[in-house]
């Protein structure tokens, strides 16, 4: 009980010395972390066109080389609709079961090149930051219905 009662009386005092101007109270940090999700949704928001990542790929990108599979929960938040999904596939190639007839005529429709059996040909159309530089994050683009 006496704990309690210095803690509030400690920090009546911290409040009274900042309003007093004897003391300043902290600043906020400068630097805003970002969640899981937003870091994930940077990264698809710069995919260009005719090109595709892998889940995995994206989730290196971050820093987080093992959670490929939270990089695909992300694409089921309502909130990133507007992201160019299509241009994510898994590690071999495949497209996104259930989705795969969409993102096949998405793809061939940006010139992504294809295998015979329907796979994405990476050796051509995987995206790379370092090779192919950045280009301009899709999100700066006006919305026209």
């Amino acid at each position: 009980m006496w704990q309690s009662w210095l803690n509030a009386r400690d920090s009546k005092s911290r409040i009274q010395e900042t309003v007093s101007g004897v003391r300043t109270p902290p600043s906020p940090p400068d630097i805003i972390m970002k969640t899981f999700n937003e870091q994930v949704y940077d990264i698809v928001a710069k995919i260009p066109a005719g090109r595709v990542m892998t889940f995995g790929q994206i989730a290196r990108m971050i820093g987080r080389p093992r959670m490929a599979r939270f990089v695909g929960f992300a694409s089921n938040n309502k909130s990133s609709w507007h992201l160019p999904w299509h241009r994510v596939v898994f590690k071999d190639g495949r497209l996104i079961p259930g989705y795969e007839q969409q993102q096949y005529n998405d793809l061939r429709a940006e010139g992504v090149k294809f295998n015979p059996d329907k796979t994405v040909n990476l050796a051509e159309c995987q995206w790379d930051e370092k090779r192919d530089g950045v280009p301009m994050d899709i999100r700066d683009l006006p919305i026209v219905f």
